[in-house]
């Protein structure tokens, strides 16, 4: 009980920058680790033909929704746990854990099946074209069996995560992603199977790296998971709603973008959804280091809120978001430096190079703004501000891509498809300025309020 103590502690009273850097490197690299990880059949697969590359970026949006069912549990969860544990009340901590955890896992069951079911209807819904169906409906076949454990690992990553042991979470998914990188090539290649045998690879690093975060949460200071502690009921998973809709608004309307997008991109063959996939891909993993950093943020956030600590909130945050948008300044120059290389890497194609630079491009010119929009989410669902949270959740991939994806490609042509996220990441930008403004604003009410209980 001790060590639960100190961790309280460190995270309510050490310095700032040296908690949200502790915090932040296990996170660091767990992103970039699973940023490889879907980057790696990617990889693969692009050895093989454009319409395999282009199916595994169909079938990515499936993969957003699916990863949506896990960070809303797990967000969701883990926030409460964090702010219950910052106010010292470790019961309902604990009650919450087991519950968020065994509920996704059991939507991942349902994902499975529903998913097996309509297999050929979802690859078309999904904007499969003709002649990459019969690779979509492999790819997703298999990779719907790790659904389950891939929600729940998901679940209980970021539950220990927000518990302020980042270094617990880190271990299954690396392991699970090394593991898919070393089988990948054994599979597509040396086994001939080809976008199955990626699928493959994928499922037995998700199933290892659900075992391995089982195994670890029962160590340290971590809370265990029991069955015997899974007691849903109506206010549990209202608390997992606030704590969680953001995450499932980014990451759902993520699948309804990715969706949008191939079908957009279609329009121009299939090296255009090649492209566009390869370019999500690595803008993803360029990102990884800047979520790492929010989600390093997070637990000092939820603790310091939970225990009334508000100018100590403001140092955190504004020492993440500056950090944020100093990395992403230097990425966003080397990047666009190395931008034909780095697609070339994925599919040397010398039309889904040209359609990929273009869109990185557009991309890298707006990189630095995004620190703010993805640090200031981070903040507001912490802080259990479900609706700005929510807001600020939908803005790039929902509220502004989805309509301007219609609206920029049947005014420009491809170049509509190319330049749509960046125009949506900008637009998200101005968002989210006049909501941070206010959301700490009200931090200073409530902390005046606090003062006149003491």
């Amino acid at each position: 009980m001790g060590k639960k103590i100190d961790n309280y502690t460190f995270l309510t009273q050490a310095p700032v920058h040296r908690v949200i850097i502790t915090m932040a490197i296990p996170t660091i690299i767990g992103m970039l680790v699973s940023g490889l990880y879907n980057l790696a059949d990617t990889f693969f697969v692009g050895k093989i033909d454009t319409q395999a590359t282009a199916a595994v970026g169909i079938v990515f949006s499936l993969m957003f929704f699916i990863q949506a069912m896990g960070f809303f549990f797990g967000h969701g969860s883990g926030n409460y746990i964090s702010r219950e544990l910052g106010a010292r009340q470790r019961e309902n901590a604990v009650k919450m854990a087991s519950t968020g955890f065994f509920s996704s896992f059991l939507l991942g069951l349902l994902i499975l099946v529903l998913g097996e079911l309509f297999l050929t209807p979802l690859s078309l819904m999904l904007g499969s074209t003709p002649t990459i169906l019969p690779y979509t409906e492999d790819y997703m076949q298999v990779l719907l069996l790790g659904a389950p454990f891939l929600t729940s690992s998901l679940t209980l990553s970021n539950q220990m995560r927000l518990q302020g042991n980042a270094k617990s979470s880190m271990y299954g998914v690396i392991v699970g992603a090394f593991l898919n990188f070393l089988l990948d090539p054994l599979f597509i290649f040396t086994f001939d199977m080809g976008v199955r045998g990626a699928a493959c690879a994928t499922v037995i690093g998700q199933i290892v790296s659900f075992i391995i975060l089982l195994f670890v949460s029962r160590k340290g200071e971590n809370i265990a998971i029991h069955f015997r502690d899974f007691l849903p009921s109506i206010e549990m998973y209202k608390e997992i709603f606030y704590g969680g809709s953001p995450s499932l608004m980014r990451q759902g309307l993520a699948c309804v973008a990715t969706m949008s997008l191939n079908l957009a991109a279609g329009a121009y063959g299939d090296s255009a959804i090649a492209a566009m996939s390869i370019v999500g891909r690595i803008a993803m993993l360029s990102f990884a280091v800047v979520i790492g950093l929010g989600l390093g943020f997070q637990p000092v956030c939820g603790f310091c809120y939970g225990a009334g600590l508000y100018d100590r909130l403001k140092k955190a945050y504004n020492f993440t978001v500056v950090v944020g948008t100093i990395f992403l300044i230097v990425l966003a120059v080397v990047g666009w430096m190395i931008s034909g290389s780095l697609i070339a890497v994925f599919r040397n194609d010398p039309e889904v190079i040209a359609i990929g630079v273009v869109a990185l491009r557009w991309q890298l010119g707006v990189f630095p703004v995004s620190a703010l929009v993805l640090v200031s989410n981070m903040l507001a669902q912490t802080c259990r501000k479900p609706w700005r949270a929510n807001i600020l959740a939908a803005a790039r991939q929902g509220l502004f891509f989805i309509p301007l994806i219609f609206i920029l490609p049947s005014c420009y042509g491809l170049l509509g498809v190319e330049m749509c996220q960046a125009v949506s990441d900008l637009l998200s930008f101005l968002l989210t300025i006049p909501i941070v403004v206010y959301t700490f604003r009200e931090f200073t009410r409530e902390a005046a309020a606090r003062q006149m209980e003491v």
